[in-house]
């Protein structure tokens, strides 16, 4: 039997899935239903070789608590404020979310900075926020176009140094998403990826867990590893039966 990712890299493997905006009501709590079912089917999810932790829209977030009580997934939110309480009509405390029981927040990514106007200084307060009230980071970095993989690691690595990361909260989980590659055809190459990652690491504290996002599919795993610590998946997983793939392939 060959070894497995878990044991090659020292530690589980990750596999995170954010909705984003494209299921409905109905769809996500399916969804939700369904991942939970595959995770309580697959050895090592529940023996722990891989972490699983699912980023649903607000609306659902308590459906998901529910479904996942007493299983081994995790339960994230997409986005999060960078204060605790106020006149801040829309936003979503990251105090209110610890309260509901939610574990990891996703912050920085590159449709928030586009979209939503969210700079190095949004993020590093939200960072701090999700932080004090004793919630994962997700802090999503990678650089805008295709670039060398030192020029690659050495953006990346500026956006976490932005983000002011404390050494007192939670330690963050990094999501590498070439912004160049997200939603693309095809992932940044497999070598790039490898390259970018070992080199952020090289830099950074020891143990910080790095993922990779950015079209990822089956197959893609094994040929990161032993570099980069899992996957983040969009529209991909949004059928769980893919989801089931890539569970598989990370447990072997």
């Amino acid at each position: 039997m060959s070894e497995d990712l878990s044991a090659r890299s020292g530690r589980p493997v990750t596999i995170g899935i954010s909705t984003k905006m494209y299921l409905g009501y109905a769809a996500s709590c399916a969804w939700l239903g369904e991942v939970v079912r595959i995770a309580q089917a697959s050895p090592a999810v529940q023996d722990g070789r891989v972490e699983l932790f699912v980023a649903p829209s607000f609306p659902v977030l308590e459906t998901a608590l529910r479904l996942t009580r007493g299983t081994p997934v995790k339960v994230g939110a997409q986005n999060a404020s960078d204060q605790d309480s106020g006149a801040l009509t829309g936003e979503v405390s990251p105090a209110f979310l610890a309260e509901m029981g939610v574990e990891l927040v996703e912050l920085g990514h590159a449709e928030r900075r586009r979209y939503f106007g969210e700079d190095d200084g949004v993020t590093a307060a939200k960072v701090a926020a999700a932080q004090r009230n004793g919630i994962t980071p997700l802090l999503c970095v990678g650089e805008l176009e295709r670039t060398s993989m030192e020029d690659a690691a050495q953006f990346c690595l500026e956006q976490v140094a932005t983000a002011g990361v404390s050494a007192t909260g939670p330690v963050p989980v990094l999501a590498y998403e070439p912004v160049w590659a997200i939603g693309a055809a095809e992932p940044a190459g497999a070598e790039h990826v490898r390259g970018v990652v070992a080199r952020m690491k090289a830099e950074l504290p020891e143990g910080i867990t790095v993922i990779y996002g950015g079209s990822a599919g089956p197959g893609l795993l094994p040929r990161l590893q032993p570099e980069v610590d899992g996957l983040f998946l969009g529209r991909f997983a949004h059928d769980a039966r893919n989801l089931e793939l890539i569970l598989a392939e990370a447990g072997q």
